[in-house]
């Protein structure tokens, strides 16, 4: 087959599943320098990959809004069907994923060999591996067939100007008076299980906050709640040291802002791999899922804690509520641990 003039990749699970795939898309771009590749994210994502420099550009599909449900796939795969890809990369393993791909008259289909409906959808099916590879590497496995064999490349997040304007101007005049390190803490997550105590992310605050640091806060759209819990429980003095940014920042902003702040502390989350991926020194608290599963922030400046409970993982991405009622797997790692791996990071230890 002669080489792609159209690629496109699928990806349309969550924001850091999303960011994962930047290392795949990086190695394409250099195996194809002239074709155009296309990537389709989770509709709401579009503009934080908007100046990817490996993307000719970017679409988002809506499939929690108006694109929801099977009739919705198959309608996106006939306006595939239209736009002449020669070749189509799916990192998703869904019902819906399949059907996209199996409808679009794309002649070259690549996915995963598992589930068992990928083997009709898809022109060649590769082993995903999940068990032996990280999710990067489990990323790599499908441009294999295209030639692409070596290691994942190091990959990199390029944001939009304005963001990146935006960021520099608040670190410039926007930040809490006083001097120090800055540490952004992001104490929510989708999955309730996944998130660490309130008042433990309170009790690092102030620990940060004796130490010198200066604190931005940050909360997604639904999470405002905690992070405001989180700063209600912490002291005087952190809390004049903590500029409040929850819910007041757009995607391509948060990225920017954590790309400049010396260190993070996070659940396991989406916003945790805008971090990693920038070179930011991070803490992250594993509960209900752990690092074995693949999914974690890489890199030297990146830790993981994490309990070695029996119940663990109780998921791929955790529960509403502990299916034990104890949630020790978060319980159990204690601020002052946290603080710990947390101040070398910020030159505080």
């Amino acid at each position: 087959m002669s080489e792609p003039g159209r690629i496109g990749v699928w990806q349309t699970a969550f924001l850091g599943d999303a960011v994962l795939t930047l290392p795949m898309l990086t190695a394409l771009r250099a195996r194809f320098p002239r074709a155009e590749i296309h990537f389709f994210v989770r509709g709401g994502l579009e503009s934080l990959f908007a100046a990817q420099p490996e993307l000719n550009a970017v679409h988002g599909f809506a499939k929690r809004g108006r694109q929801r449900g099977l009739g919705a796939a198959f309608c996106q795969s006939r306006s595939l069907a239209d736009e002449s890809f020669d070749l189509w990369i799916s990192a998703h393993t869904s019902l819906r994923s399949a059907l996209v791909a199996a409808f679009s008259g794309i002649p070259r289909r690549i996915g995963y060999d598992r589930p068992w409906y990928n083997r009709l959808a898809y022109t060649e099916t590769v082993p995903r591996r999940f068990r032996e590879l990280e999710e990067v590497e489990r990323l790599m496995q499908l441009v294999r067939p295209l030639g692409i064999e070596t290691p994942a490349p190091k990959a990199r997040l390029v944001l939009p100007q304005p963001a990146l304007d935006r960021a520099a101007a608040l670190f410039a005049s926007g930040l809490p008076a006083g001097g120090g390190p800055v540490l952004a803490v992001h104490p929510g997550s989708v999955w309730p299980t996944k998130r660490w105590p309130v008042e433990y992310f309170s009790k690092v605050l102030d620990l940060a906050a004796e130490a010198g640091a200066r604190i931005l806060l940050l909360a997604g759209p639904g999470e405002e709640g905690v992070a405001r819990a989180v700063s209600d429980w912490s002291s005087p003095l952190a809390r004049s040291r903590t500029l409040d940014l929850a819910g007041q920042l757009s995607l391509p902003d948060l990225a920017a802002v954590l790309g400049r702040a010396d260190a993070y502390l996070t659940n396991d989350s989406g916003p945790m791999h805008l971090a990693w991926i920038q070179d930011t020194p991070l803490v992250a608290v594993f509960g209900p899922t752990t690092k074995a599963l693949g999914f974690f922030p890489r890199g030297a400046g990146s830790t993981v804690l994490e309990r070695d409970l029996s119940c663990r993982p109780c998921g791929l991405h955790g529960h509403r509520r502990c299916p034990l009622k104890h949630h020790d797997c978060m319980r159990e790692i204690a601020p002052e641990q946290v603080w710990a791996a947390l101040a070398p990071k910020l030159g505080l230890a």
